[in-house]
């Protein structure tokens, strides 16, 4: 595969083989065209039920969640450094800024979406998505069948809930042979799409009363309008919504980069963390402008139209938000004859192929460290128990620093030499402790308890050769041991330390031992 440079991979052509994510490849390609007119429309589909149940969850208007998500779209389609990668309208977003609607109305929900894309844009440029290397693959692994499990238990109210006719049952069973086998037959047409169609037609068709998307909330019948929010532009209004909109933006942003980072591998090319940050902030600051209630990456949309559809370009991104609009606007009142079942078909395809059901295998576990496990666990427990993506990641991450450290502190290693040398007073013994490993907070603290004070001779090295100082800890560790020596009367060296860790010792106590 071509190496990717940092600019946007449409306007790269730098290698004679061009990229497959690109709209100019997709151009060139009628098949590949198709697929990506398809699977926006597959998309759009599976958006509209979603952005009305996070409206409501919100406590705002069903226009708003559909808006949001027609206008996260098609500005990250174009502004995004993901392609196929779907924005649009989330339930992790609408929790957090849930309370300003709730406590001060549409108008501060508004600006709080503004500000948090305005907030996305600033942390961008500080280049908060170089942070993404440091979540650990353990972490990834439990974000995704975190989400796996929480889309899945998204549609049990579908099956389980008050007043469900029986033929619900038969016909998901349906959706899910047609989504399956399909695809065995021919990809021409993406079987997502199949299913809703040809469900949607036998129970039309049928006159079967069922839930559908009409009964999700009322589709809006105009298209958005410009607005600015009607809040005073003072101190006190800043601190209403300033708390909402910094978290809006790091859940955004987190959730956003995580998506990315798996759509990533699963097309095995690399996209601009950095411009999909911005781009996310712009298509926030836009969403407010037209009444949206902002959003970031949906990682079930995405999968759909990236696994599911095969989409590969921002093409698909664009288009599933030109359809979305015109399927509520225009067509709202056949889009709400779409039975919930076609739909909760499509949502369980997805949340089995989004999860790593190799990571759960008794050959993995077995080859698996067990603090790994444990980071994966803590990140899927947390997330389904929170229904909150970002603390999950942030317990994950948490987890893994813990484990991580725990297990270098145990590689500390103190090897105790007794020597002899010769001054003008006769020969002398020598106690040598030969250190070995990486010294921190984690791995000092128990250093000082590794010494005879007591039944030491008058001179005692403590060998650092091996070793490397970190952080203040040691160094403080290092002073008590020569501080507990002196206390007897006897001398501690510290010698083999060279480099960086000098440097450090030096700076952070001031003093140094005998013999560097």
């Amino acid at each position: 595969m071509p190496s990717t440079s940092a600019a946007p991979a449409e306007t790269s052509p730098a290698h004679s083989q061009e990229r497959p994510d690109t709209v100019r490849s997709a151009l060139r390609s009628p098949r590949r065209l198709r697929t990506e007119v398809l699977g926006g429309l597959v998309v759009a589909l599976a958006l509209i039920p979603e952005a009305i149940s996070f409206s409501i969850l919100a406590g705002v208007p069903p226009q708003v969640g559909l808006f949001s998500s027609f206008v996260m779209a098609v500005t990250i389609a174009v502004v995004g450094g993901r392609p196929a990668m779907i924005s649009a309208a989330t339930g992790a977003v609408a929790l957090v800024i849930a309370p300003v609607m709730a406590e001060h109305g549409i108008e501060y929900f508004l600006a709080t979406v503004i500000l948090a894309g305005l907030l996305q844009i600033v942390l961008a440029l500080l280049g908060v998505a170089k942070l993404m290397r440091f979540i650990p693959r353990s972490v990834m692994t439990g974000f995704v069948n975190a989400l796996a499990i929480l889309i899945f238990t998204a549609q049990l109210p579908h099956l389980f809930g008050e007043d469900i006719p029986w033929i619900v049952y038969p016909l998901v069973a349906v959706g899910l042979a047609i989504i399956v086998l399909l695809p065995r037959l021919t990809t021409v047409i993406p079987s997502p799409l199949v299913a809703i169609v040809l469900i949607t037609g036998a129970v039309v068709a049928a006159g079967w009363s069922l839930p559908n998307v009409s009964d999700q909330g009322e589709l809006p019948d105009s298209l958005p309008a410009l607005l600015i929010p009607d809040v005073p532009l003072t101190l006190e209004t800043l601190q209403i919504i300033a708390p909402y909109a910094l978290a809006m933006a790091l859940v955004g942003l987190m959730e956003s980069l995580m998506t990315a980072k798996l759509v990533d591998d699963i097309t095995d090319t690399h996209s601009n963390k950095t411009r999909e940050s911005w781009g996310q902030g712009v298509a926030n600051v836009l969403s407010g402008f037209f009444g949206g209630m902002g959003g970031c990456a949906m990682i079930g949309q995405t999968m759909i139209n990236v696994k599911q559809s095969g989409s590969r370009t921002r093409i698909s991104t664009f288009l599933a938000g030109v359809f979305l609009l015109i399927l509520v606007v225009v067509l709202g009142d056949i889009v709400g004859l779409i039975p919930m079942a076609a739909l909760v078909a499509v949502m369980i395809m997805v949340s089995v192929g989004t999860f790593d059901w190799h990571s759960i295998r008794p050959s993995t576990l077995r080859l698996m460290p067990w603090s790994e496990t444990m980071v994966m666990l803590v990140t899927v427990i947390a997330t389904v128990v929170t229904h909150n993506l970002a603390i999950g990641v942030v317990l994950g991450v948490l987890a893994a620093m813990v484990l991580f450290a725990r297990r270098v502190a145990h590689m500390v290693r103190i090897e105790k030499v007794w020597e002899t040398d010769v001054d003008g007073d006769g020969t002398i013994d020598i106690r040598r402790y030969a250190v070995r490993g990486e010294l921190f907070w984690a791995s000092s603290n128990d250093l000082v308890y590794q010494f005879d004070y007591a039944g030491d001779p008058e001179v005692v090295v403590v060998d650092l050769t091996a070793a490397d100082v970190w952080d203040a800890s040691t160094v403080a560790a290092l002073d008590a041991v020569q501080s507990k020596y002196a206390a007897r009367g006897k001398q501690a060296r510290i010698v083999g330390l060279d480099g960086a860790s000098l440097e450090r010792l030096e700076r952070l106590s001031g003093k140094l031992g005998d013999g560097h």
